[in-house]
């Protein structure tokens, strides 16, 4: 026991001089990295302490040390689950979280596929441009451009009046609102999120391209065997990260997408939060809520990573 104790007072030296001495050797990537670590520790670790006021009775003069506790602590959490509309709350946030990861996940995979397998260089570079265009579009112009091709006479009804069918308004109730916000996201993002993983394809060994055409085969079978496990690892760890925000959608677009004949359909997590915090000013019910949702999304992440890990370990974010 005393060997093992003075080898381990001797190691942890030893250690941390050698943590400080990589540290200078690699201090120009330190010091490039500095800025990006502290913004992110000022505006995303230092406000954690904000959570505190879920089990307080928050009150912003007195600040959030200085509030009341609740009794019981969990009151908010409880009051919201006795909500009449707490059910289908939560209901709308996972069917709009899990339409989107369905469909924005893969897309971006598939069309950096078909990107890859294109010949023509400008071609390619002129598809790849265009595709990236919408991600820049503002969310308001997004919403207005919904209303209008929305609406009696705009261009999705001008498509269902060719294809036969009878013209509706789009816009009223909420029938077509899941369609419309699903297909809109993926619009916006398919180019954008086939950036990383045509940078993945860029590594790709050419004479593994030589060597499967030399064995006969079609492209498909290139796709299957090449380019797939290239990028696997790339898809593995952003599916693992977009399943954590599955329940954080963008709630502007949903907010602007909100009218008289289909708010209380479209009511989500983050568009309560929004009324009850902002709206109303109960800000420790809202921070409950949304402490709620964020526990769920690390439960998501957790137990993705878990499965992941137990089929393909080498993939795994953790």
């Amino acid at each position: 026991m005393k060997k093992q104790k003075k080898w381990n007072e001797a190691v942890a030296p030893a250690s941390i001089n050698s943590f400080w001495k990589q540290l200078y050797r690699q201090r120009q990537l330190v010091l490039l990295a500095l800025p990006a670590v502290i913004l992110v520790f000022i505006f995303k670790y230092i406000p954690i302490y904000g959570i505190l006021i879920s089990f307080k009775d928050f009150n912003a003069a007195k600040g959030v040390w200085g509030s009341e506790w609740l009794n019981p602590l969990w009151k908010n959490f409880t009051t919201f689950f006795k909500n009449v509309n707490s059910q289908k709350i939560i209901w709308n946030t996972f069917k709009v979280g899990m339409m989107t990861l369905l469909f924005t996940f893969p897309t971006p995979i598939i069309f950096a596929l078909l990107l890859n397998e294109l010949k023509g260089k400008w071609y390619k570079k002129t598809v790849q441009t265009v595709s990236y265009i919408p991600h820049f579009i503002s969310i308001v112009v997004i919403c207005s451009m919904l209303n209008g091709f929305g609406s009696m006479t705009g261009m999705f009804n001008d498509v269902r009046e060719f294809l036969g069918m009878a013209r509706v308004n789009m816009n009223s109730g909420s029938a077509y609102f899941l369609w419309e916000y699903v297909g809109s996201a993926v619009w916006q993002g398919v180019g954008w999120g086939s950036i990383i993983y045509l940078a993945a394809l860029s590594n790709v060994d050419t004479s593994l391209y030589d060597v499967a055409n030399i064995d006969g085969a079609n492209r498909w079978q290139k796709i299957i065997h090449i380019a797939w496990p290239t990028i696997k690892p790339t898809a593995t760890i952003i599916l693992i990260m977009n399943v954590g925000t599955v329940l954080n959608m963008d709630f502007t677009k949903i907010l602007l997408m909100q009218n008289d004949t289909n708010r209380s359909a479209l009511d989500v997590i983050s568009t309560f939060v929004y009324q009850k915090g902002i709206v109303e000013g109960k800000f420790s019910y809202s921070t409950a809520v949304n402490l709620f949702l964020s526990a769920v999304c690390f439960a998501l992440v957790f137990s993705t990573n878990m499965i992941v890990r137990k089929m393909d370990p080498e993939n795994s974010l953790w």
